[in-house]
């Protein structure tokens, strides 16, 4: 006869992501960290509506990502301060994400994000179980795994390859391909969110920056008002044409 607290007998289903914390209830490590989340998604957004046009895919920002089922649940998630998820609807059951639970889920993350505020040890623990590196290559298999040190404006880029995280060599413009994506993923100095820092930025594959929603409506404002010059320029062209021609006795055609 197996007793009441057998766990043999325990039937309790797993839980899902509205049953799971969504947050671990520590401050975020440095004011830096939700603008850089904001600005890799809006940059990378309508690159996301092109490879999904049916908007299956999510973006976690700092959302954990549970992995196992323990006591407490937060002891068996990993929260990227960013990542991307494809070929998943953005809400379950019509409810906004609180958590990414593997084990119902079973797609990985395509990247992973971890922006670092102390000396990076934490990101590339490998201690079993436990380090986030290793439960990253080891368990949750996103296809890459990036590592931004914020105090070294420096990024180190990983990819899975045989089960295993491989280093990237940045290419000829200190870029880390990501071709799933058809982006490269690099370090940006200028201003954003009225502050000029480093910032961690999306480039297309001929390096061209991916701009943010307002970089996006500042270009197109500064196209605007350089077309509208042009109009001008050609209107004083005709202008001054037509004077020179009626200074000749011609009158113009209309």
């Amino acid at each position: 006869m197996t007793s009441a607290t057998d766990p043999s007998t325990a039937l309790t289903p797993f839980p899902d992501h509205t049953q799971l914390p969504e947050s671990n209830g520590t401050f975020v490590k440095n004011w830096q960290e939700h603008p850089q989340s904001i600005l890799l998604t809006d940059s990378i957004t309508p690159v996301l509506k092109q490879l999904h046009p049916e908007g299956q895919y999510c973006i976690g920002q700092d959302l954990g990502i549970y992995w196992r089922l323990t006591d407490p649940p937060e002891k068996g998630a990993e929260a990227p301060d960013w990542f991307y998820v494809g070929n998943v609807p953005p809400l379950l059951d019509g409810l906004t994400r609180r958590s990414y639970v593997l084990w119902r889920e079973h797609i990985a993350p395509s990247i992973a994000l971890e922006f670092v505020s102390g000396d990076g040890s934490e990101e590339r623990d490998k201690t079993p179980w436990t380090g986030k590196f290793w439960i990253y290559e080891q368990v949750i298999h996103p296809a890459f795994y990036g590592i931004y040190e914020v105090k070294k404006a420096s990024v180190e880029v990983y990819k899975l390859i045989g089960g295993q995280y491989q280093l990237l060599t940045a290419n000829e413009r200190g870029h880390y391909p990501i071709a799933p994506l058809g982006v490269e993923l690099g370090i940006w100095q200028g201003e954003y969110q009225n502050a000029e820092l480093p910032w961690l930025r999306w480039w297309d594959l001929q390096g061209n920056l991916l701009l943010s929603g307002e970089e996006r409506a500042e270009q197109e404002s500064q196209r605007a008002e350089q077309e509208s010059q042009r109009a001008e320029q050609e209107r004083q062209r005709a202008d001054r044409l037509t004077a020179q021609l009626r200074s000749l006795g011609i009158e113009p055609e209309t």
